[in-house]
């Protein structure tokens, strides 16, 4: 199978260091463009600035957390463009007013003390026993700070705004992989199920031993489901 580019689609407060393993991993086997999802208020203007940034002709999109959202507008935008996807650690459905909410309030306490909503965020992310590793929550922060508190405002209001994709996900005609995390507290698995049973043909994989950042918790596993997803050859274990 010939290996096509990949457009991989960061998440809330993430860039390209959510996917740095896999990244490194793909690095000669294909072409791979991380998009910049800081620059607009709406998930159809992310969606149209990462397409007109994409890689020219048809490619594999990959999308985590609020990327997966993203990913979902760029079927509807351009169908044609996308040859294979895969969806992690998302979901299809709207905001409910609860999750506004809270989405609002952090959103307050970013204009005082950005800081503090990245310290207040990172205890959903991970599992446990993550939270307590010397370097993955610094990475976190990290990739928080770099955003900065403007970016962070501008991606929760796209994602206040967010639709339900329920009803479109039947439409999606290529080849589809959902990866969800065992201990994600943020997208349970029953949200991916239904994501990947919405899908037609769509394969559910779930990581073990992780949380909502399976890109980094768990990368050596996630890189595995990619490189299979792509038909890029692994390597020996």
């Amino acid at each position: 199978m010939e290996t096509i580019p990949l457009l991989l689609l960061p998440g809330l407060l993430e860039d390209a260091g959510a996917f740095e393993a896999t990244l490194e991993a793909l690095r000669g086997a294909t072409t791979c463009k991380v998009a910049d999802l800081t620059r607009a208020e709406t998930i159809a203007e992310l969606a149209a600035q990462a397409l007109a940034e994409a890689p020219e002709g048809k490619f594999a999109l990959l999308g985590h957390s609020m990327g997966g959202y993203v990913a979902l507008e760029i079927l509807r935008q351009a169908p044609q463009r996308v040859a294979r996807l895969l969806l992690a650690n998302t979901h299809a459905r709207p905001d409910t007013a609860e999750a506004t909410q809270n989405r609002r309030r952090l959103m307050e306490l970013a204009e005082r003390d950005f800081p503090a909503v990245i310290q207040a965020l990172i205890p959903k992310l991970m599992t446990p026993a993550h939270l307590a590793d010397p370097e993955l929550p610094g990475v976190i922060t990290g990739m928080a700070l770099a955003v900065g508190k403007e970016g962070f405002a501008r991606q929760e209001r796209a994602i206040i705004g967010r639709i339900d994709s329920r009803a479109h996900l039947a439409a999606i005609a290529c080849p589809t992989v959902v990866v969800a995390a065992a201990q994600d507290q943020l997208m349970p698995v029953e949200l991916l199920r239904e994501l990947s049973e919405g899908i037609p043909g769509a394969r559910l994989e779930i990581i073990a031993e992780s949380g909502h950042m399976a890109t980094i918790e768990q990368p050596e596993e996630f890189t595995r489901l990619v490189q299979e997803w792509l038909g890029v050859p692994q390597p020996q274990r």
